[in-house]
């Protein structure tokens, strides 16, 4: 199965947690990584150059910070722009059956994202706009990995949480553990 990690971070050389994610990544032979903000820092996207990427994968991963409450803005405009009707949804879908994967770094600890913490709002409430991305794209959702409490992470939990995560791309279809 081949990956392709679409990794968005508008800060990577300051992020450390998205920075190992990205640099662990890269050493797995059956996985692309793409940089958005290093491929387009003028944020002009070349739509069919990542649409081709995109049929070259069977297992598509959006890794990024959560970033108020969703991804930062130039994945977002990236899905404006790449899932066009005839390309990502509608007639002629060409993303249907393709796995679809978050791969989340959070700021907050665990506890922020439940009825009565901080947020008030659990993670998968407030990942319901990707989800129902996914439904509309006929991608297959894979529950999404994620680390809490991110700008506190030892130097051993950061590269844990980076060899789980490349593990858990790699993982075989229908095998997925997120902890």
């Amino acid at each position: 199965m081949r990956t392709l990690v679409i990794v968005a971070h508008p800060k990577m050389q300051e992020s450390r947690v998205n920075r190992a994610w990205k640099e662990r990544l890269e050493r797995e032979p059956d996985i692309t990584v793409h940089d958005l903000y290093q491929t387009y820092p003028n944020e002009m996207i070349d739509v069919e150059k990542e649409q081709q990427l995109l049929l070259q994968h069977d297992r598509i991963v959006f890794q990024f910070p959560f970033h108020w409450y969703s991804t930062p803005s130039l994945l977002k405009k990236w899905q404006d722009e790449v899932y066009t009707y005839g390309f990502g949804y509608g007639t002629g879908n060409q993303l249907k059956g393709k796995e679809y994967v978050l791969a989340i770094s959070v700021g907050r600890a665990e506890v922020s994202y439940r009825p009565d913490g901080e947020s008030l709002y659990t993670m998968e409430q407030l990942l319901l706009p990707l989800q129902a991305t996914v439904l509309l794209t006929e991608m297959k959702y894979v529950p999404p990995f994620m680390v809490f409490h991110a700008p506190r992470l030892t130097d051993e939990e950061l590269a844990q949480s980076a060899d789980k995560l490349a593990a858990y791309l790699t993982a075989p279809v229908g095998s997925y553990v997120t902890r």
